[in-house]
């Protein structure tokens, strides 16, 4: 017995981690199909250790008898093909930044606020939050209840899959150009990535950020609170995997580094890993294929009343992009928002 599950764009980075998260946490499914444009269509993606699937072609597909709908094909396909699915009776959690900020859509993460999944049923679509938000808030939760954030200052070192396999690839193929004195060509980055930073993510907007910034700050207030102000600067780094954030955090009461530390310990889906020693904090090379959002470096700001600095890693495929999008589907389930497996 169980779940009937598309994964839209299942051979991008996210639709294969999606497959690889469903049979990770042994989500219960009775089939589950892949789906990708007609290019795409009778390649196939492996589901689990044992199992392939034959990709099939998202156009033509019929919806109807599908319990769960996870996307990630991208923004204009999902604005199509979302709504299609939701009105055959499917649950769609869509990993596009298409719906996050549609009134009538929940933006959740599981661990922030689960009760926004109560008016799923508008639409029948979820949306899962940007990658960068989604680790931020994870940590902002728990500090949040704990002494009221009033303002939040965040630099992002985003890695090169959250462009996707071809954002990577060019990494890749700069850094060995470089070594072997070829030149060095840009086709998905404005300017060369490998060994270098680039802060511009998404395009620019009038008023001097980018869309991707623009994301962290609303995506934040629709989440956690909206009186919560952010300012962000997104930066595009070289690594394969793993999203890093510096952030400084300014608090209505009184807290300490301490108080913070015991706070996110006790919460979930956080892992705080502390040490003021060499190598007591975390960086992306060793969270890449982790569930938990990483915190080190928690540390009070003398520079203003009751701030409060952290460092924040986490692996954006996996729970800034797919396990969200399972953990949404899991309390779906739990909490009844949707009725059990036929």
């Amino acid at each position: 017995m169980g779940y009937k599950v598309a994964v839209v764009g299942a051979t991008g980075n996210v639709g294969r981690e999606i497959l690889q998260t469903l049979a990770d946490r042994n989500f219960p499914v009775s089939e589950v199909v892949a789906l990708a444009s007609e290019r795409s269509a009778g390649h196939e993606v492996s589901f689990g250790e044992d199992q392939v699937l034959k990709v099939r072609d998202l156009a033509t597909f019929d919806f109807a008898g599908t319990d769960f709908v996870l996307s990630s094909p991208g923004a204009k396909i999902s604005a199509q093909f979302a709504p299609k699915a939701a009105a055959a009776g499917a649950c769609v959690i869509d990993n596009t930044s298409h719906f996050r900020m549609d009134p009538d859509v929940p933006l959740v993460v599981p661990e922030v606020n689960p009760h926004h999944l109560s008016g799923w049923r508008k639409k029948g679509i979820i949306a899962n939050p940007n990658c960068s938000t989604i680790q931020m808030v994870v940590a902002l939760k728990p500090l949040h209840d704990l002494a009221k954030i009033r303002r939040v200052v965040v630099s992002t070192y985003q890695s090169v899959s959250g462009g996707g396999k071809e954002a990577m690839d060019e990494l890749f193929t700069q850094t060995r150009a470089i070594y072997v004195n070829d030149p060095v060509e840009k086709k998905k980055f404005t300017k060369q990535i490998a060994f270098n930073v680039i802060p511009h993510i998404d395009s620019f907007m009038d008023d001097g950020m980018t869309k991707e910034e623009w994301k962290m700050v609303v995506e934040t207030k629709k989440i956690l609170d909206p009186s919560i102000k952010v300012s962000a600067t997104a930066v595009r780094v070289p690594v394969f995997i793993g999203h890093s954030e510096s952030v400084n955090i300014e608090f209505e009461n009184p807290i300490t580094a301490d108080e913070a530390r015991k706070a996110l310990r006790a919460a979930p889906g956080i892992s705080v890993v502390d040490h003021r020693v060499d190598e007591g904090y975390v960086t992306p090379v060793e969270i890449a294929g982790e569930d938990n959002v990483f915190i080190s470096r928690i540390r009070e700001d003398s520079t203003v009343e009751n701030g409060l600095n952290l460092w924040i890693v986490a692996d954006n495929l996996r729970k800034g992009a797919a396990l969200n999008a399972v953990q949404i589907a899991e309390v779906m389930i739990r909490d009844g928002h949707i009725g059990p497996a036929d």
